[in-house]
């Protein structure tokens, strides 16, 4: 799997509360969502966010609560995958469960400056930075959790699962 995508930059520490501010709670609307991701992060990134672009951050990205509204508004969204450091253990799994690809890599997260065109290849583990004209090494993505990024999340994977059988 590849990805190919303009960057958006955060710092370390994004709460989920950053990525989708509790306010916006009473929906699981994705749309809705989308319209307010980031927003408390940066007030303008919703309207400036764009239908394939990649969110870079510092570490712990996606912590604080354990509500899969984060991940969904960045998808919804249009981001297409999410680079940092490191991300929250709880975040990670919930990315990965609705079909959002995340990569580690503090050399990517140093590395790469807004405005960047990057390109990923999941298989390889490595993130080139065209503009740049770097390469970073990332963790891998087990075939397995590129199935359900390509299935569209978890629940699409087993029900595509359940009605091959």
């Amino acid at each position: 799997m590849k990805l190919r995508g303009k960057t958006w930059k955060f710092g370390a520490d994004i709460d989920t509360d950053a990525i989708i501010p509790a306010r916006y709670l009473n929906t699981s609307d994705p749309g809705e969502l989308a319209r307010h991701v980031m927003e408390d992060a940066d007030p303008e990134f919703p309207k400036k966010v764009q239908e394939g672009d990649i969110i870079v951050a510092d570490k712990n990205f996606g912590c604080g609560s354990s509500r899969e509204h984060a991940p969904i508004a960045i998808k919804a969204a249009g981001v297409q995958a999410v680079v940092a450091k490191s991300f929250a253990r709880i975040f990670y799994r919930n990315a990965f469960n609705i079909g959002l690809p995340i990569f580690e890599s503090p050399e990517a997260s140093e590395g790469i400056t807004e405005g960047d065109e990057i390109e990923i290849d999941a298989d390889q583990g490595e993130i080139r930075n065209i503009t740049k004209g770097e390469t970073y090494k990332a963790k891998p993505i087990p075939s397995f959790m590129q199935e359900l990024i390509r299935a569209g999340g978890l629940v699409e994977w087993t029900r595509r699962r359940i009605e091959a059988a």
